[in-house]
């Protein structure tokens, strides 16, 4: 693989790059060490990456994900190539079926999602200019998913997702593609206030059945599932605690079999109910000095 994410990188909300310091922060994650940014639901004209490629210089960018319904892949594949020719080796396309209530709000209809995915791969394949198999990944949970993103793309970027869910998707993928999981994690040692900004997050993927089985199939129970998530759930989905206690979690990844662990901060300067917010910059650092 020609692009290099390194062992940690950041995931963030692609809204919260909108901020006014958003160049200043993409540049200290560049200067921290971080191997790549992961921009969630990031839009398909990739004019995001594009601007923070720019305010960086050795920073991957990747998207984490780009939703294949909401773009024509002729489209995205002249986008891809615009951000690939100016920062070559420096950006990572990231795809994903996303899920039925967000596809059916674009007058979508969510039938056979992996065959629909397969067949937005070949016309990748088959563009004027197509992506390249090393410069792609995808998102995926479930084993023909995962199996899909090892024949298909560089591999797998699970999100939601626990160690043990790691150590089967590279069972599952086998030695060769990439495996770069997201971790969510709270820097906060108090369990009422760590867990009450897990839920915050965690309770809206608790209401798209794609990640719901997921989490039945990894052994959590229906009552996990229910509501914001059971304490249980929560605190194997998201590390809180002190930077070192965060550290172990990204390290139980790779051991596991990880390539990459992308951590997502939840943060209070993050809102997810308005989808506002700013860059965690503070935490960013501070989790680096622990963890590169």
């Amino acid at each position: 693989m020609a692009i290099q994410l390194g062992r940690v990188g950041i995931w963030s909300p692609s809204y919260i790059w909108e901020a006014d310091d958003a160049h200043e922060a993409a540049a200290e994650i560049d200067a921290a060490g971080y191997g790549a940014l992961w921009l969630g639901a990031a839009a398909p004209d990739l004019k995001l990456p594009e601007k923070l490629l720019a305010a960086t210089d050795r920073l991957v960018v990747a998207t984490g994900i780009v939703n294949v319904w909401a773009v024509d892949a002729t489209e995205l594949a002249a986008s891809f190539h615009r951000l690939a020719t100016a920062h070559p080796n420096r950006f990572l396309l990231g795809l994903g079926v996303s899920h039925a209530p967000i596809v059916e709000r674009l007058g979508r209809s969510y039938t056979r999602p992996l065959d629909y995915l397969a067949d937005y791969l070949d016309a990748l394949d088959n563009a004027a200019e197509p992506v390249p198999v090393d410069q792609r990944v995808l998102a995926a949970l479930r084993p023909k998913a995962l199996t899909l993103a090892g024949q298909r793309s560089a591999g797998a970027h699970p999100y939601l997702i626990t160690p043990e869910h790691t150590r089967i998707a590279r069972e599952t993928l086998g030695p060769g593609p990439l495996l770069a999981p997201e971790q969510k994690v709270v820097l906060a040692t108090d369990p009422s206030t760590a867990r009450a900004l897990a839920r915050a997050s965690v309770g809206y993927y608790l209401r798209l059945p794609n990640y719901v089985r997921s989490l039945l199939a990894l052994g959590f129970t229906e009552d996990d599932v229910a509501g914001g998530g059971s304490d249980r759930l929560i605190d194997t989905l998201v590390a809180w605690g002190t930077p070192d206690q965060i550290a172990k979690r990204i390290a139980e990844h790779h051991d596991a079999g990880a390539d990459h662990v992308a951590i997502q901060v939840l943060s209070p300067d993050i809102d997810l109910a308005t989808r506002s917010g700013r860059p965690p910059r503070q935490a960013w650092q501070t989790l680096a000095a622990a963890i590169l």
